[in-house]
């Protein structure tokens, strides 16, 4: 019988290895067919009925080009349950008058994040491409007024207001009040 601690390992490897196989558009006889595995091995241990072998583990990193540290890199540890404000990391762009800090940081076992923005008054951040097509992302504003341009559309959004978007491609962010913005960034991988 398997312990629990191992059953939840499991249960994270599988959500794993179909999420790999999922983002590269493969079958189960596709991924069958470059691993030399069968596909009900695939199934059993996507659904965490099996507990992989390493050899196992082996052919499929072989498959998604990534050791096998990456792989349970990706699974081993629970995302943290509480992040403390102090263990919070802030970085600040001095140049353009944004401070970012990750108040829910990104976690391979997670699909989001939060993120508290500033601007300063007059900031005008502008980003040529998204670094994840179609991120989804959720913007409140919580003080202060802000605009985002979007698939050449400008979107104003005063205290309150929150835009939903998912990023295809250049983005615009620009503090429209003499006091700066303050704004919660939800995102969410696809």
């Amino acid at each position: 019988m398997r312990s629990g601690e191992t059953e939840a390992l499991d249960a994270r490897l599988g959500v794993r290895l179909a999420e790999l196989r999922a983002a590269h558009g493969w079958s189960l006889g596709e991924l069958a067919d470059r691993s030399g595995v069968s596909r009900s091995t695939l199934s059993r241990a996507e659904r965490a009925e099996i507990s992989p072998t390493a050899a196992l583990l082996n052919r499929l990193c072989a498959v998604y080009d990534r050791t096998m540290s990456q792989l349970l890199s990706e699974v081993e540890a629970e995302p943290q349950a509480v992040v403390r404000s102090t263990g919070q990391p802030v970085w600040r762009d001095r140049a353009s008058g944004f401070v970012r800090r990750s108040v829910s940081p990104p976690h391979p076992a997670l699909r989001g994040e939060l993120v508290e923005a500033r601007l300063s008054p007059g900031a005008d951040l502008a980003y040529d491409r998204p670094p994840v097509t179609g991120l989804e992302q959720h913007i409140w504003v919580l003080e202060g007024a802000l605009e985002v341009t979007t698939q050449g559309t400008a979107h104003r959004l005063d205290a309150g207001d929150c835009l939903r978007m998912r990023v295809w491609g250049p983005t615009r962010f620009r503090c429209t009040t003499p006091e700066g913005v303050r704004y919660l960034l939800a995102v969410v991988r696809p």
